[in-house]
């Protein structure tokens, strides 16, 4: 297992998904570790002086006029701990919380929350020993940080909360002491340096955004597919129309369509005599459609790339002894990135399910049986499998309705804009897992529409993708279980088996 250095400025969102899969080991580079040690030493000073300072000497939010006593500070900082464990609903994923903690851990090591070492090493080795706090999933407005959810990681490790387990959820003072490391004893400034950030937003539009940058490769190579066993025409990805418009997703998109379908012999079979000038718009239009996608998915990776390792904690304490109140915990940006992220996906998946249904209408099908049945009647045959992907994309209509023009004001008042950016972050996890689904009964249906095409051969990447298709799937021509093949093809979708094979083609 690899070693992953953390110093605040270097983390990636490959490294993201290999952390949120456990499949690193944290460290914290002695550069961060002496950015740390620099600015904890002003913030033992202002307690020693009793200088009033919000979240060390004072209370919190509304309650930032309430001067604490020094005796009274490490109590303020559990008692915030305790008070914000307020999350309700399903826990977490372990996934998603590795992640979460990740990106604490790398926010805290840019130096300037005012933390001791010793509580970042703290979180790093609770992170070594596969320690997961039970972090219910909703309860966050997406401002002052992701409150809650930060606040049950805390609770965990203070040890009065709760851990996920092979054994089920059990409380984290037995965890922790079953895994060799004591409870963690907050300090000034502690508890809200732990709790004001955007990680939960981020870390779960991180993986989000991850599974879709492989579906927009997916997508082009269920299209591809789509496009060839319709017997459509290839002209409308020429370069030259698409390089007449400019626009970059569009272009990629249709360079990797002309790979994709290179040498088909379905192609070449119909390229003389076809009285089509031109396909439909599921099929004509997927560069502009996909390309689209692709363009907001890149927008949304500067946004999630620059968060990753971002400050986003108040005050703010920097080398030179001055704090400064601010408000980099707001998830406005991420909120809307990841809105975006829903939209883009969701198209992906709409001009998808359009495709299936053109594989499986007798009438549009382009002389393939209705439904993709052998004999149809007495066979149902894909039938249904468009119906739930109607389902799916209709699901994602609502998804996509943006949770960032939303806000409702907490904390009496004083957090009067909330950007909901969790809730962002939440539905699109949910957009990229349906429009899986979608993409997964597109290349079903394609697959299967080959075999009434045979013994023509799609080419040399599709047959390979077909097979792929036909190791989890085979063909048996007989009525299935279409969901057992759903989930099988999904599953070759989230291994990036499908992904693989088309980059091998265009790149």
């Amino acid at each position: 297992m690899r070693t992953l250095v953390l110093d605040g400025n270097s983390l990636t969102l490959d490294d993201v998904v290999h952390a949120a899969r456990g499949e690193v080991q944290l460290a914290l580079a002695v550069s961060a570790r002496e950015r740390i040690a620099a600015t904890r030493q002003w913030v033992d000073r202002w307690v020693q002086a009793g200088e009033v300072v919000y979240g060390i000497t004072t209370g919190f939010g509304e309650l930032a006029s309430v001067v604490i006593s020094p005796e009274e500070v490490a109590q303020l900082q559990e008692n915030l701990i305790i008070s914000h464990s307020a999350g309700a609903g399903a826990y977490l994923p372990p996934e998603y919380v590795r992640a979460i903690m990740l990106l604490r851990i790398n926010a805290l090591a840019k130096g300037l929350s005012g933390v001791r070492v010793e509580l970042v090493e703290h979180l790093i080795a609770a992170f070594n020993r596969g320690i997961i706090p039970a972090v219910p999933e909703q309860g966050s407005v997406g401002s002052s940080g992701d409150l809650v959810q930060l606040a049950h990681i805390a609770l965990a490790l203070i040890g009065k909360g709760w851990c996920l387990t092979e054994r089920g959820v059990q409380p984290s003072a037995l965890v922790l002491a079953l895994k060799g490391l004591p409870p963690l004893r907050l300090q000034a400034k502690e508890g809200l340096a732990l709790i004001n950030g955007t990680q939960y937003q981020c870390a779960a539009g991180a993986l989000a955004l991850a599974r879709a940058i492989e579906l927009a490769d997916v997508a082009d190579i269920a299209g591809a597919f789509s496009a060839d066993v319709l017997r459509s025409t290839d002209r409308a990805f020429d370069a030259r129309i698409h390089a007449a418009r400019g626009m970059k997703g569009q272009q990629l998109v249709a360079a990797h369509l002309r790979a994709l379908m290179a040498g088909s012999q379905i192609r070449e079979s119909h390229r003389t005599g076809d009285p089509r000038v031109q396909d439909a718009y599921s099929i004509r239009c997927m560069p502009q459609v996909h390309g689209a996608s692709r363009d907001a998915l890149a927008y949304v990776q500067s946004v999630i790339e620059a968060e990753l390792n971002a400050a986003n904690d108040n005050p703010l304490i920097f080398p030179d002894g001055e704090h400064l109140e601010g408000g980099n915990f707001h998830g406005q940006p991420l909120a809307v990135a990841l809105d975006t992220l829903a939209i883009a996906v969701a198209e992906l998946a709409n001009i998808s399910e359009r495709r299936i249904e053109r594989m499986v209408n007798g009438a549009l099908s382009n002389g393939l049986p209705k439904f993709l049945a052998v004999r149809p009647g007495l066979h149902s045959g894909m039938m249904i499998a468009q119906y739930t992907a109607a389902s799916l994309v209709s699901e994602n209509k609502v998804l996509a309705h943006p949770a960032s023009v939303d806000s409702i004001p907490t904390s009496a008042n004083q957090e009067d804009h909330n950007a909901m950016g969790s809730i962002s972050a939440w539905k699109a996890g949910r957009v990229v897992a349906n429009a899986t689904a979608v993409l997964a009964i597109e290349l079903l249906c394609a697959a299967q529409a080959l075999e009434f095409l045979r013994p023509l051969r799609t080419s040399d990447t599709l047959e390979e993708i077909y097979q792929a298709i036909r190791q989890v799937v085979p063909w048996t021509g007989a009525e299935r279980v279409i969901y057992r093949d759903i989930q099988a093809v999904q599953q070759l979708l989230e291994r990036g088996t499908i992904g693989q094979i088309g980059r091998r083609c265009w790149s």
